[in-house]
């Protein structure tokens, strides 16, 4: 693959760094009070346009086929919103007597507390020919709990350390997250047609809009000059996140291929991929609305952005390795 080719492919995360290198050039851009006024545009219109964004490109009709495999929609929703967050929470217990940043500790558990991303679970699933249905259903049904259950979660484990109060931080999500996302389902049974013809690139959009967000948190940490990171954390951190899902993955694939499990092949790599995934587009602009106004909030942020590309990485580097097992269970099937 060349360079462009290779560019291409893996724009978002080169626009992650090209960000986040502007902001530090520039912070005044993007802090409150600035040209940008990511007070009024980040806060409520970018998130908005988001979440409107995926409600818009949605295909609920898609999952009714999956909808009735309630054990498999359990075991990943239980996974995902209650071991992750106290499995992670109990490690943060030990990891706090050592010398890593607090702040990036705090940052692994706002990513243990995330739902699953609609789109990156959902590909690597295809790619090995796992259970794609459910890999969208619990993408989707995971990203609509999060609405409610992932700033519930950021209190209970972090409390809340922003000056706004519960009641304005759900009224908030509502306002921001739920009407948009109504708003833009109720707009896809009128221009379903039309949408499906066009195909338009919603992830595109999110992503483009997420880089706005991003660019903004990381312009209110570097004109904060009381904010210090040291490298060595980092990398601490960077080695915890790739030790975490290393782990659950092979927790869930031990769990979800006993015979007793009940799952199929299939059923365990969307599993697998649905139950360690964190979504990164649901996950900044929560983060952004619960810790609005925290000078800590993009050392928060951290871990996550370090979560999303590690994720896709590691799915990528096990796709050839997952396919050969799937292709060995499916033999295995076959009458003689």
């Amino acid at each position: 693959m060349g360079l462009i080719a290779r560019a291409r492919k893996e724009w978002f995360i080169i626009g992650i760094v090209l960000v986040i290198t502007c902001a530090k050039l520039a912070p005044s851009v993007g802090v409150k009070g600035g040209p940008l006024r990511p007070e009024i545009t980040i806060t409520y219109v970018a998130v908005s346009v988001i979440f409107f964004n995926s409600g818009l490109s949605l295909k609920t009709e898609e999952l009714a086929s999956a909808l009735m495999h309630v054990k498999l929609h359990f075991f990943v929703q239980t996974f995902t919103l209650v071991f992750f967050p106290i499995a992670v929470w109990l490690l943060l217990k030990v990891l706090v007597l050592t010398a890593i940043n607090e702040w990036l500790l705090r940052g692994l558990q706002t990513v243990a507390c995330m739902p699953p991303p609609v789109s990156s679970a959902v590909i690597l699933t295809k790619a090995v020919g796992g259970n794609e249905a459910a890999a969208i259903f619990n993408s989707a049904f995971g990203s609509f709990l999060g609405i409610v259950f992932t700033p519930l979660l950021l209190l209970v484990f972090l409390g809340s350390s922003s000056s706004v109060p519960f009641t304005s931080i759900f009224s908030q999500l509502f306002m921001t997250v739920v009407v948009p996302l109504i708003v833009g389902q109720v707009c896809r049974r009128f221009l379903r047609e039309f949408l499906d013809r066009r195909k338009p690139p919603f992830g595109t959009v999110s992503s483009v809009v997420l880089l706005m967000i991003i660019y903004t948190t990381f312009c209110d940490t570097f004109s904060n000059t009381n904010i210090e990171l040291d490298h060595l954390s980092l990398l601490i951190v960077v080695f915890i996140i790739f030790s975490i899902q290393l782990s659950f993955m092979a927790l869930i694939f031990f769990l979800s291929t006993r015979k007793s499990s009940g799952f199929t092949a299939a059923d365990s790599v969307a599993i697998m991929f649905c139950a360690t995934h964190k979504s990164l587009t649901l996950g900044i602009p929560m983060l952004k609305i619960v810790f609005e106004g925290y000078e800590h909030l993009s050392l928060i942020s951290v871990p996550l952005l370090i979560y999303h590309p590690a994720q896709i990485l590691l799915g990528s580097i096990l796709l050839p390795s997952i396919k050969t097992w799937m292709s060995g269970r499916q033999k295995t099937l076959i009458p003689v």
